[in-house]
């Protein structure tokens, strides 16, 4: 774990434990409020009961009036320590507030630059010569070349379930993992109407995959000739899953959520793996923030129970050639 992890690390449980600290320390301040008011029925009773002794109880009202100024002081104290506690409660949680957008720009950061790299290695793999011999030569040996090459990529880059090269009407010509696919038509699949529309490299949405039942993003782009002509398109499948390596390790404490939503506002990722694609968060006013375009904010509210939460959310900005597809990070943190 890297320093900077550890500091970001160690101040979420500080800000936890001061947290902790302060609902204590409220407790302990309760409790020497009630001791005072039940010091100061008792200075009432002590002084009822001298002034009814008359004479003879003199030197114990003294004491009753004593007792009652202690009261007195106690309560006014207590009362003073309570706006300081409560002061402290409403800083920390100004700061856990801050904290959690901080975490859920971090995310959104995070998911884009892994995101980019998978930009970048598309567009070089389809520049790749025995990728583009599928389509500019007639050796009979250029599909078994591409299809092994596919094969070595996937095998080293962890991260891809599959790799394809597709001729201009969509044909599947090579494949690293699912050669039986070879020949089958994808000119009705969107990520591919969609990369031929534009001729640049083109991101999917999150989608679930029929071949490996498995959540994945498509990035399409076209396979150049030394001319500058289009010889076919290159596309990647990208294993979703890896994008929980980052959700993991989002800072956030043991009854928080965070969620990754898409423009529409379904959950693509969530740190509980449910409502994928299926749940829609556009009723929270976080994520009504998110979608229309608010790059990072936080606030704080109640639920029906009283207690108070905390909303992070952040806005994706893409990372550098990556201009994003409209997601974003929510996290929700129960105080």
């Amino acid at each position: 774990m890297s320093n900077q992890n550890q500091l970001e690390l160690d101040a979420s449980f500080l800000m936890i434990e001061l947290k902790e600290a302060n609902q204590k320390m409220g407790t302990v301040i309760h409790s020497i409020q009630e001791i005072a008011k039940h010091t100061n029925l008792l200075s009432l009773n002590s002084a009822i009961e001298a002034a009814r002794a008359g004479e003879a109880g003199r030197g114990f009202s003294v004491v009753a009036d004593e007792i009652k100024k202690l009261a007195t002081r106690s309560l006014a104290s207590t009362k003073e320590s309570t706006q300081i506690v409560e002061n402290i409660q409403s800083k920390a949680n100004e700061i856990m507030a801050v904290r959690t957008a901080d975490v859920a720009y971090d995310t959104i950061d995070k998911i884009d630059r892994n995101l980019f790299e998978r930009n970048c290695d598309a567009q070089a793999w389809a520049s790749f010569d025995k990728v583009k011999s599928c389509f500019s030569s007639t050796d009979p040996k250029r599909i078994t070349v591409a299809n092994d090459l596919l094969k070595i990529l996937v095998d080293i880059y962890e991260v891809y379930m599959d790799l394809f090269v597709l001729d201009t009407e969509g044909n599947i010509a090579a494949a690293g993992v699912h050669r039986e696919l070879i020949g089958k038509s994808m000119a009705n699949r969107e990520w591919f109407q969609e990369a031929k529309a534009v001729n640049a490299i083109s991101v999917s949405d999150l989608y679930l995959s029929s071949i490996d039942n498995l959540y994945t993003v498509a990035y399409t782009c076209p396979i150049y000739s030394d001319e500058g002509g289009i010889l076919g398109y290159f596309s990647t499948r990208f294993n979703w899953k890896f994008i929980y390596d980052i959700i993991d390790s989002a800072r956030i404490g043991k009854n928080g959520d965070i969620w990754i939503i898409n423009k529409e506002g379904y959950i693509i990722a969530s740190r509980n793996r449910k409502g994928i694609l299926q749940e829609n968060l556009k009723h929270l006013e976080a994520a009504q923030r998110a979608i229309n375009g608010e790059t990072y904010g936080d606030f704080l509210e109640n639920d029906a129970s009283g207690n108070s939460i905390i909303y992070g959310y952040a806005h994706t900005r893409g990372y550098n050639a990556y201009k994003g597809k409209n997601w974003s990070a929510i996290i929700r943190e129960t105080l």
